[in-house]
């Protein structure tokens, strides 16, 4: 099980929301490179980056620079979304030296761009993100509801060459009340992928709670909010997951 520390970058700061609601944000870091060189130093073997500002369709070069500067401090992967609407955003974010990109509303929107993409980067490289609240589908910074189940989404995300999903309930994102991980399990099932999950750490036993489900196809898990109000520190969420 591979843990991933979260950056949410606005405005070029680091910070989390609450459910995703930009109304609800907290400033955590002004400094996003020194978080990210924290995690690296705290053993971190890869890391997960959001354009905050890009997902709301808000245009903000401060947060580009910010991840152009990010990946060349540090020497884990990156992979990264927010705001990647086309082939041509993509190829911009993967020429920044970013490991893998994470689309969503795209996957949504565009299928066939989307199986277009993964032809033409990889699929070790093309992530497609999945954020749901009861089950349904959201895209556009979380802030339009789609007619389309996530589990639709998994399976024809899987007939477009994807490898991976990043499942969030967007109802336990930045809450601390813990993993869906009926829910996040029956993803895995359904579409045969890789899972990684997001959304609702807040402790230790949650990360061995998820280890013990991992067997469905749950092979990493992303963590934000948990870390920056120091829950618990990633060096001993990694040595928790070592021994599970």
């Amino acid at each position: 099980m591979l843990i991933i520390p979260a950056i949410d970058l606005q405005q070029g700061k680091c910070v989390r929301l609450t459910q995703g609601r930009k109304e609800a944000t907290t400033i955590y870091d002004a400094d996003p490179i020194k978080v990210a060189e924290g995690f690296e130093n705290d053993g971190a073997r890869m890391l997960h980056v959001v354009d905050l500002d890009g997902a709301f369709g808000e245009a903000n070069g401060r947060n580009r620079e910010v991840i152009r500067d990010l990946v060349h401090a540090i020497t884990i992967p990156v992979q990264f979304g927010g705001g990647l609407r086309g082939a041509k955003d993509v190829e911009q974010a993967i020429s920044l030296g970013l490991a893998r990109v994470v689309i969503g509303t795209l996957a949504v929107e565009s299928p066939d761009l989307l199986a277009e993409i993964v032809r033409q980067f990889g699929a070790e490289h093309v992530a497609v993100g999945i954020d749901a609240r009861n089950g349904q589908v959201v895209t556009r910074g979380w802030e339009t509801e789609e007619q389309l189940t996530a589990l639709t989404l998994a399976q024809r995300v899987a007939a477009a060459g994807v490898e991976r999903i990043i499942y969030t309930d967007i109802q336990r994102d930045g809450t601390l009340t813990g993993i869906n991980l009926d829910q996040t399990c029956m993803i895995a099932e359904t579409s045969g992928l890789k899972i990684t999950a997001s959304g609702g750490v807040a402790s230790l036993e949650d990360l061995k709670r998820l280890v013990a489900v991992s067997q469905c196809g749950i092979d990493s898990v992303i963590i934000g909010k948990t870390l920056y109000e120091r829950r618990f520190n990633l060096r001993d969420a990694i040595a928790v997951i070592r021994n599970c």
